[in-house]
């Protein structure tokens, strides 16, 4: 390249060595600017950097000053994502266990660049918690794409859904045939992502864990043309939907009614929100009654609270909470 190409390209330059190199703890010295600047075959003059940082102020980046005479140093102040933001989104990125160990990496590497190259180092202090069990599906990523492209276009989508058995091998749901559903929205929960939507072999509203799917694609008609999605019934609300539901385990509605030890009203609203209302029963506990799906997971996570929560209704669930745990007692016995 010319010169005098490189001599056009000055004022982005200086940009990537104020937001690489420097920050309020790190400010460059005008001398050390030119000498950078040098070392990709850029001649500068103070007075040039002058107007190129004022030029860049104008435009909207936060070029601060600091020191005096000769020791004046110049940094990128504001900037789009600030240190403890990203070290934030870095650790969910990192503990995540829906985000393989592979694309932790790289997608922490991209939060690197938004910082400066001392912040990039503490940003990388703990890349990956490596005890913490990633997940092992790379195609989970073009699937969350597709999904999305299908809720905002409002069509319908189909996949392979799987499990893995003993010897970690997949193991096909539908005997290897492909699921189709129509997706209304993408939801968080315990960690994992599920897709929520209509599951025309059953006739109801359900969900999937997007990191069991496979080969996803939109729906199409013998034409090629994207086949329709069922409409949201009027009356569904994901908040409601994910809300009823432990782990995202589906079975049938019901009115729950716990008694709960008064040491536990965090973990109640934790699970149901301030909007759950918490009535007195005794001095040491409180009752609480809430709208639930029915599951296996809903009653051990009853029993992980021992005496401190207790099953008032329905009957039905006490049976059923009772049943598990005899049959829970005599397997041990």
């Amino acid at each position: 390249m010319a010169k005098n190409s490189f001599q056009k390209l000055k004022i982005l330059y200086l940009l990537d060595i104020l937001r690489k190199e420097t920050d309020p703890e790190h400010p460059m010295t005008i001398s050390a600017i030119i000498a950078r600047l040098a070392e990709n075959g850029i001649e500068a003059e103070r007075k040039s950097l002058y107007s190129d940082m004022e030029a860049l102020s104008l435009f909207g980046y936060d070029i601060e000053k600091t020191g005096q005479g000769k020791a004046t140093g110049y940094y990128l102040g504001e900037r789009e994502f600030e240190l403890p933001e990203l070290k934030l989104l870095a650790d969910a990125v990192a503990c995540s266990k829906f985000i393989t160990e592979g694309k932790s990496r790289k997608l922490i590497d991209k939060l690197s660049s938004s910082c400066s190259m001392y912040g990039s180092r503490e940003l990388n202090r703990n890349v990956i918690v490596y005890d913490r069990v990633k997940n092992m599906n790379e195609h989970i990523y073009y699937s969350v794409d597709i999904i999305g492209e299908a809720i905002r276009n409002k069509q319908r989508i189909s996949f392979l859904y799987f499990d893995y058995d003993p010897h970690k091998k997949k193991s096909y749901h539908n005997g290897g045939a492909r699921s189709e559903i129509s997706p209304y929205a993408l939801c968080w929960q315990d960690e994992n992502y599920y897709v929520v939507g209509y599951y025309p072999k059953y006739g109801v509203v359900t969900n999937f864990r997007v990191d069991k799917m496979e080969k996803a694609e939109i729906s199409l008609d013998e034409s090629g043309v994207p086949l329709r999605a069922e409409p949201m019934p009027k009356d569904f609300d994901i908040l409601e939907y994910t809300k009823k539901r432990f782990s995202m385990f589906s079975g049938k509605d019901i009115l729950l009614k716990l008694k709960v030890h008064n040491s536990l009203s965090g973990v109640i609203i934790d699970r149901f929100g301030k909007g759950a209302s918490l009535v007195p029963y005794d001095e040491e506990h409180f009752t609480v009654t809430q709208v639930v799906s029915e599951s296996p997971v809903l009653l051990g996570w009853i029993f992980g609270f021992g005496k401190k929560m207790e099953i008032l209704s329905p009957e039905s669930l006490r049976e059923s909470y009772l049943k598990q745990l005899e049959e829970m007692t005599e397997m041990y016995r």
